[in-house]
């Protein structure tokens, strides 16, 4: 199994970055996580989707991959590795409001993951969470996962497809807890790549499968952005 820890960190200036030295320092703690399988640090980009404008992305989040949840829970506990980030002082990262959520990752299958990024770019993320309910949970999330990514492999440009479901988990971090019921995330070769997938007839067509689901509560949020990777052994 595949686990991941997801962390946001929302400002309520939708115009903050996080500073380039504050990046760098979180990276530098991040990186040296033990048994991190793969880091993810996202940044605001800006893309158009044909149905959904939910404003504009969060100030930074981060993804951290683990092969155990043990090795997940281990450098959150008390003491742990990561307690570091809560303790430093990030100035360009104050008064944000900051979330935290711990899910088993699920990668379904792409028609081409090579990315082809321009020089000096990052490629781009398409993040979507779920915040609400479903009626019967069980029946949403079995429907969702053997429809909507087998929709998702057709997007043009698409080279990563990863879904997001709920585990419970241990954790002595002070940031909000958030139990959203799921989360997935579209990897493009930019911001542009984006906008043209969900322009394209495809989106229609994932449009047409939603109104499908189960029924839900709470809709969903999209949000783009940049995604700087790190893979360790």
């Amino acid at each position: 199994m595949q686990f991941s820890y997801l962390v946001t960190w929302v400002h309520a200036d939708p115009a903050a970055r996080i500073a380039a030295d504050d990046l760098e320092r979180i990276a530098a703690v991040v990186n040296a996580t033990p048994a991190l399988c793969r880091s993810r640090l996202y940044t605001p980009e800006s893309a158009e989707d044909y149905y959904t404008q939910d404003g504009p992305s969060p100030t930074f989040a981060m993804q951290l991959d683990y092969g155990t949840v043990f090795d997940l829970e281990a450098p959150i506990a008390a003491g742990g590795h990561l307690q570091a980030l809560a303790a430093a002082d990030f100035p360009s990262l104050a008064g944000c409001r900051v979330e935290q959520q711990a899910m088993l990752r699920r990668p379904f299958p792409v028609a081409d993951s090579e990315a082809r990024v321009p020089q000096g770019a990052l490629p781009c993320q398409f993040l979507v969470h779920y915040p609400g309910r479903a009626l019967d949970f069980d029946e949403w999330i079995n429907y969702y996962l053997t429809h909507h990514p087998q929709i998702m492999f057709d997007f043009p440009g698409v080279r990563e497809i990863e879904v997001f479901t709920r585990i419970d988990w241990l954790d002595a971090m002070p940031w909000t807890r958030v139990h959203y019921m799921q989360r997935n995330k579209l990897m493009f070769d930019s911001a542009q790549a984006i906008t043209d997938a969900m322009h394209s007839p495809v989106r229609h067509t994932m449009r047409q499968d939603f109104e499908q689901f189960p029924p839900f509560e709470g809709g969903n949020i999209h949000h783009p952005m940049a995604a700087r990777t790190a893979v360790f052994d």
